[in-house]
This record gives C-alpha cells, structure tokens and sequence, in this order.
C-alpha cells in the first residue's frame, strides 16, 4: 500500500489580500511608466485642443499613451507629453511643429520648413483631422463687432440673425461688421465659458488674421445666377464661386485669385481654378458647403465633397475679411459658421524677440502651443547660465522674467539673494553679490531631445460640468 500525500497547507485570506495587492501595485505601476497616464492640464497654452482656466476651473483630464513611442519615433502634429528640457522635474504637453532635421520658421501667422538640404521654403499643413481641431470658431452674433454688414440693396430684402442670412435678391454680406478679423484671445472657447475668460496683462491679440472658414447650408432661389464666397487677404480678392439654378447649362464652379494692387510681385497676374464639368445649384434643394483660405490653399466644398482648390502665394499683409455675394436672385443661408486658424507669432511677448529661423539638429524637435498667443514653448525657452558659488561648473536653469527665476530675495543678512532652479528641479541660493553670469549668460534652448518625449495625448475623458453644459470627452488630434 502506497503512502498517502500530505495535504495543502490551507491559505491565509490575509496572505489572498497581500498578493492582490502587491500584482496591483504592480500592474500599475507597469501602466503608469510603460503603458498609460492620466494627465491633468493646468493651463490654457493648448487651448481650443486641451483646457486649463482657473476663472472656469476647467482642467481637462487626459489619458497619455506611453507605448507607442517605445516602437516609433513622435511624428508632426500629434500631441505629445515630455520632459521640459529646462526643468526636468516638468511634464509639458504641446504640439510637435519642428521634427529634425529641417530649419523651421514662423512666417505671417503660419510654419514653414525647409528639409535637410533643401533650398525652397515650404509651408506645413496640418492634417485634415489636426486640423478640425484646431479651427477656431468666431461665433457669430447678431448686434456684436462679428457680425454680417448687409450690403444688399434695399430692395432686395436681405436680413440676418447671427447664423442666418436670407437674401431676397442680389445683393451681398461682409463680415466682420467692422474693420478685420484678430487673433482675439477668447477665440474658441465654447460660448457657455468664453465670457469668463480673462486675458491676462501683457498679451497682445491684435495680429490680423488670413486664414478663414466659412461653413453652413444654402438653399437657392430660382433666379440665382452665381453665388460667391469671397475673401480679402490685403489687397488682394479671392473669389469662390458656385454656378446657381438660373445659370447658363454649361456653368461651371471656379475660384478666381487676383490682386488689386498697382504691383504685387507674388501674384502678377490672375490665378484661376475650373471645375472639370457643368455643375450647378438646384432651386429649393438645401446643401452644405465650405469655403476657405488656409494655408495659401483656397479650397471650395458643396455636400462633402471637394470641388476646387487653388495653391496661391503667400501675402505679407493678413488683413482679412469675407463677403457673401448673390448675383441674379437670392438665397437662403443658414447655420453660418466662421473660423479662424491659429496666428502664431513668431516671438513671444514675455521674454525678448525670437532670433530668427530654427536649424533643427536630427533627433530633436520644436514643440509649439496651440494657444500660440499664452504659451511657454520652443519660442521662449531661454538657458540662464551662472558660475554659482559651491557647485562646480556652470549652473544651468530656465530663464524666466518678471522676478520668476532666478528670483531677488532682499533682505537677507548677506544682502539680496538670489533664487535659482536648474535644469533638474534643484533650488540654488546664494548672495546676490556671489552669483556671477557665465559666458554667454543665456542662450536659447528651443529643442527637445527624442529621449524626453514621453507619451501621447490620445482622449480628453474630463470634466463633466452640469452648471455649464459641458463634458470634455473627446479624441486629441
């Protein structure tokens, strides 16, 4: 007869517990460095993209993929967390602008490039989807400065209640009512927040915008001859133009670009798009459309689908506005949406002017905030340089003005001291008298190493905010 087995220790619910515990600390801890981070936005520099307003105390919360860089390198436009080269005790988040190796540079409101070893200046797209993102809408009103400026004869009975235009016949609609559209600082904030928005001192908003969206839906009336989207970039006259139900059979769509200057060096003479066949409106049929300006891409689409585009060069002078022409009879617009695009600006106003194009290493890049007007990004990023007392070599910081770091403490037995944090987060103190600049005392330090880039922001999961009609749950683009 064999011997029977000895049997199983019973277990202990406590030692079920500790190893529940210990594999879920684990797991998360494996989440957090290698998988997925949750991320709270303090500020408004990616703002329309991602909130943070203490006026609003909106701070969207978001889900950072941190996997997907361990397999591929960060690619243009997305969004990324990473480490501030300047203080890396920080996590930023903002947009990828720059990708070494190229030059970079910042050029009447848009970003161009010029590859390694290219010689042309090219002007960088965003992707549709980014792009979506990224439009900011001007919410029109009816009695505000954005509003329609009818120019109809009086007889054509043309009205207009914000979103609405009805025109009665020919006749046209400017818009803004006065003057151009600006980067104004509230721009794309939704309405339930944007009167709470305040702007703080210091930040210009009052650079002239180009690029502009018109969206909505038209409804033809039968004597129609031709509707026109037009914009005024300067001096010159972009015009969209869409063949109505009263056209000639063989009408076509087309875009028309000219200048109504004496002499514009860039656009000598006219530059024309025509679509590839006769097409027209229907009377009483309701359609979608957009028309656009963006990018030195004017872009005209009816029902989804794209019509025309037409490249033109790029205009010094930004100054801009739109015009809703009827020739013939009338229409009826509803659901009128008009956008701006981002204006970035190639210095920021905190610090000192930018110095010039950006050269790129390989394996870095230039990160910029979608709220170009508030946002410490590449642009300002200044490396303070100090021969500190105690520390050998040269202690390297983020330079920050109006007393921020390094920052004058009077009153100390020694004197004035002075504060300082270096690149690692360390806080530095010393005697103001002690603390020499090294040579040079600052330099500009606009790039982050491939190293630093840590995730990308892929969902805006929060908050939730009944009193203002709002959930912030979206895909970041």
């Amino acid at each position: 007869m064999g011997k029977s087995e000895a049997p199983e220790a019973p277990r202990h619910a406590w030692r079920d517990n500790i190893e529940a515990i210990t594999i879920s600390i684990i797991m998360a801890v494996m989440l957090k460095y290698f998988v997925v981070e949750a991320y709270k936005i303090p500020t408004g520099s990616m703002q329309p993209t991602l909130m943070g307003n203490e006026e609003t105390q909106i701070f969207d919360r978001i889900l950072v993929d941190k996997l997907s860089y361990h397999f591929r390198d960060p690619q243009r436009w997305e969004v990324a967390v990473f480490k501030y080269p300047l203080d890396r005790s920080k996590n930023f988040i903002k947009r990828i602008v720059g990708v070494g190796p190229e030059e970079l540079r910042v050029r009447f409101g848009d970003v161009w490039n010029r590859p390694d070893g290219d010689s042309e200046w090219k002007i960088l797209r965003r992707t549709e989807p980014v792009q979506e993102e990224t439009w900011k809408p001007l919410h029109l009103d009816a009695l505000g400065d954005r509003a329609w400026k009818l120019e109809a004869p009086s007889s054509s009975n043309w009205s207009t209640d914000g979103e609405t235009l009805t025109a009665g016949g020919p006749g046209s609609a400017r818009y803004p009512q006065n003057g151009m559209v600006l980067d104004r600082y509230t721009d794309g904030y939704s309405l339930a927040v944007q009167s709470d928005i305040r702007k703080r001192p210091g930040i210009a908003d009052n650079h002239p915008v180009g690029d502009l969206r018109l969206t909505g839906t038209v409804e033809a009336r039968p004597e129609l001859t031709l509707l026109t989207f037009e914009f005024r970039e300067g001096n010159r006259r972009y015009q969209l133009n869409v063949p109505g139900p009263a056209a000639s059979p063989d009408a076509r769509p087309s875009i028309r670009a000219e200048s109504l200057a004496e002499r514009d060096l860039d656009l000598p003479d006219p530059r024309t798009a025509l679509y590839d066949r006769a097409w027209k409106l229907e009377a009483g049929d309701e359609v979608s459309f957009s028309a656009q300006n963006l990018d030195d891409l004017l872009t005209l689409r009816v029902d989804g689908e794209t019509l025309l585009e037409l490249e033109i060069p790029a205009a010094s002078d930004q100054t801009s506005s739109l015009y809703v022409r009827c020739e013939g009879g009338g229409a009826d617009f509803d659901d009128l949406e008009v956008y701006r695009d981002i204006f970035y600006t190639s210095s920021h106003a905190k610090i000192a002017e930018w110095s010039g194009d950006w050269a790129i290493p390989a394996g870095h890049y230039v990160m910029l905030g979608d709220n170009t007007q508030d946002s410490s990004d590449s642009r300002e990023w200044t490396l303070a340089r100090y021969d500190w007392p105690g520390t050998d070599g040269v202690l390297r910081g983020n330079l920050r003005g109006q007393n921020e770091n390094p920052r004058r403490v009077p009153g100390g037995a020694q004197g004035t001291e002075l504060w300082f944090r270096d690149e690692w987060g360390e806080l530095h103190h010393a005697p103001e008298y002690a603390v020499q600049q090294s040579n040079p005392a600052s330099v500009e330090a606009p790039f982050v190493p491939r190293e630093q880039i840590t995730g990308r922001a892929v969902l805006v999961f929060w908050p939730l905010k009944l009193d203002r009609r709002l959930w912030r749950l979206q895909w970041i683009r």
